[in-house]
């Protein structure tokens, strides 16, 4: 990639200025770093507050200019921003003094007059130059977006973002936040006379350190490495019935699609969140009919292209609880002995190979609240709608239960858990007289204890690698989910060694 990109933007009002800004945000994260130049009435102010009260999900939020201040933070859902004017700071020195320079960690930063004090930048930066464009009107402005060094690479990923959204007739319409997840993709609701949809932006993930047997972790684990298995499994599941997004438009090689809005209807309301009850019931029965049937192992994808679902096989599985001794435990000041991490492999992969030697199906993978809307105006189990399969695999059936009956985000209480797995267990059983209650809910017990081990390592690693502190507060929930699942008599040798070595997270 270049070290240096630029694009041309031309903006015919404040509105289209909102929606370049809106589209920039998809692609920056903590540590960017923005600059606005441009002569008095520019526009830059304006530019960063549309920024702002987009990540803020809110247009009446006050952003007032930091001209008198120097410098304003706001503390946004998706991530904090500095809002900084240097239009009365002689020099890098200054910025020493006020504790800008160097830049706060883990914000974006938006900055006016940055050839103010041009020392205090960092090489990797977007330049984003405005210039007045009075012949096509009072409020018509030209922007000139270049990014330097890494952020390169984001600049030309918005000039192909802009021409997707151009392509697909959507480039005037208005932009609203949606809230990520812990991927790399991000969301924007775009709004038009015609409806709501949604934008996604799926980048090809970045490949990591090849620690798994010459493969990065996500490798390893099956994890999609672009948009492509979303939009194969997509359409797997609509052909079967399945309330999944409609595909309207998609540029598979870049990672844009436009697809569907479901809403917002949740599966949980209240604060806690408390599941409801008829809708999950109702998710059940999806994954019991889902179940029900032999699925493909191939799936077309476009003219003469095919995807082939991975097979979510042992070593896949042990590498994903490896994430438990590797995280979790050193932040209880725990180090395995060897001997300790060796019958922590063996106690698993007898277990797994259990698990694995059961008939396979389309595992979802994270089939739980934050990825089912609930489509009232439909019918049966068509009113549950499915966002998030793009790391689905071939996998043991009791593994998508596990997930929306252990809820990571939500409690599940052990009564309601119960009722819901006899449900799915009477469904199957119908459906299929060979069917065995007995091995599905040993199976199952096998599934939580993976995934809860699993959840124990990935929101340790979050926290600390990440930055994302928030994923720590459902650890005593992931706790005792897994409790549950250690109590059955088939894991009591796995039970034994987690009393002995892991201790319960911090409340």
């Amino acid at each position: 990639m270049s070290e240096l990109a630029t694009i041309q933007v031309a903006l015919s009002n404040e509105t289209a200025t909102a929606g370049l800004m809106a589209d920039l945000a998809l692609l920056i994260g903590p540590g960017d770093v923005i600059t606005l130049s441009g002569d008095l009435g520019a526009g830059k102010t304006a530019a960063a507050r549309a920024m702002i009260r987009y990540l803020a999900g809110d247009d009446s939020i006050e952003v007032p200019s930091p001209t008198f201040t120097l410098a304003q933070s706001y503390d946004l859902p998706a991530l904090g921003v500095l809002h900084a004017d240097l239009y009365r700071i002689n020099g890098a020195a200054e910025l020493e003094e006020i504790g800008l320079s160097p830049l706060p960690e883990g914000v974006v930063a938006l900055i006016e007059w940055p050839e103010r004090a041009p020392e205090a930048l960092p090489r990797d930066r977007i330049e984003i130059a405005l210039s007045h464009r009075p012949a096509f009107g009072s409020t018509a402005r030209a922007a000139e977006i270049i990014g330097y060094g890494k952020a390169a690479a984001q600049v030309t990923r918005l000039k192909a973002l802009r021409e997707f959204i151009a392509g697909a007739g959507f480039m005037d319409a208005r932009r609203r936040h949606m809230a990520g997840d812990a991927s790399i993709r991000s969301y924007a609701r775009l709004v038009r006379d015609d409806g709501v949809f949604i934008l996604m932006n799926s980048p090809r993930r970045p490949d990591g350190p090849a620690i798994y047997d010459g493969k990065s972790y996500s490798a390893a684990v099956h994890l999609a490495e672009d948009v492509k298995p979303f939009v194969a499994i997509d359409k797997g599941l609509r052909e079967r019935g399945f309330s999944a997004p409609a595909i309207y438009h998609g540029d598979l090689d870049a990672g844009f699609l436009i697809t569907e809005d479901f809403g917002l209807e949740s599966f949980v309301e209240g604060n806690p969140p408390n599941p409801i009850s008829e809708r999950y019931e109702t998710a059940v029965d999806l994954l019991a009919a889902l179940h029900r049937d032999r699925l493909p192992e191939l799936l077309p994808l476009a003219p003469h292209i095919t995807y082939a679902i991975p097979t979510f096989e042992i070593e896949a599985m042990l590498i994903e609880i490896g994430l438990m001794p590797e995280w979790y435990l050193p932040d209880r000041g725990i180090e395995l002995a060897d001997h300790s991490r060796a019958e922590f492999v063996a106690l698993w992969r007898d277990l797994l190979g259990k698990a694995t030697a059961t008939a396979k199906t389309w595992m979802l993978r994270d089939f739980h609240s934050p990825n089912l809307i609930w489509l009232a105006e439909r019918s049966g189990i068509s009113r549950v709608g499915i966002i998030d399969f793009q790391d689905a695999v071939l996998g043991p059936a009791a593994y998508d239960l596990v997930s929306l009956l252990q809820d990571a985000r939500v409690d599940i209480q052990e009564q309601l858990e119960l009722a819901l797995l006899t449900r799915y267990i009477k469904a199957r059983h119908a459906a299929d007289d060979g069917f065995d209650p007995a091995t599905f809910a040993e199976i199952y017990a096998v599934m939580s204890a993976q995934r809860n081990t699993r959840l124990l390592g990935t929101f340790a690693r979050l926290n600390r690698r990440d930055g994302k502190s928030q994923y720590l507060r459902h650890q005593p929930r992931i706790w005792s989910y897994l409790e549950r699942s250690l109590a059955h008599p088939a894991l009591s040798h796995l039970r034994d060694w987690y009393s002995a070595n892991v201790p319960a997270p911090e409340a």
